[in-house]
């Protein structure tokens, strides 16, 4: 499976974005990921925010603020970004379920303090942010309107072998 944690970000800026929000319930009958790709987002209401926008479609990165992925405990919200090419989402916390079914889907769920977060956001109100992951030094950079930022992030080793593996299966399958 080919992935990238880096690329265009798209700015959600609001805490506890609940998975509901994430994905709406009335989507999980679906029977497969590739079907709740048009439904991303659909039902969050954020001042600026289109669910069916150019920028959502476009990127590959979100930033947030904190307690991202509160809510319903479910796999369907990471699957949902991981079929619109969204490996990775950079935040000041997680509800704890949905940031471990991102490393077990191999998708990267970065913690930064809450200062880290507000310079991200103020980067971006001078223009579109592309951030680039290094995931072995665990940095990550984000450029726009000329300037860039870099930031330390911490990931476990686990984590880490989860996210280079692809995720919690492809791991296993390697080791067990």
């Amino acid at each position: 499976m080919n992935r990238t944690f880096n690329g265009p970000a798209i700015y959600l800026d609001r805490s506890d974005i609940n998975t509901d929000e994430i994905i709406p319930a009335r989507y999980l009958t679906e029977v497969t990921k590739d079907a709740l790709k048009p439904y991303l987002l659909e039902d969050l209401t954020l001042d600026g925010f289109d669910p069916q926008g150019e920028a959502l479609q476009q990127a590959a990165v979100i930033v947030t603020r904190k307690n991202f992925g509160c809510g319903s405990s479910r796999e369907h919200a990471p699957w949902a970004l991981e079929v619109n090419g969204i490996y990775t989402v950079i935040a000041e916390g997680y509800a704890r379920i949905f940031r471990q079914n991102m490393f077990n889907c191999g998708m990267l769920a970065i913690e930064l303090p809450a200062a880290d977060i507000e310079q991200l956001f103020v980067l971006q109100q001078q223009g579109t942010v592309t951030i680039e992951v290094d995931l072995a030094k665990q940095i990550l950079t984000a450029k726009g309107a000329g300037q860039e930022q870099v930031f330390e992030f911490p990931l476990s080793r686990f984590d880490n072998a989860l996210v280079e593996a692809g995720g919690w299966v492809e791991f296993a399958d390697a080791r067990y």
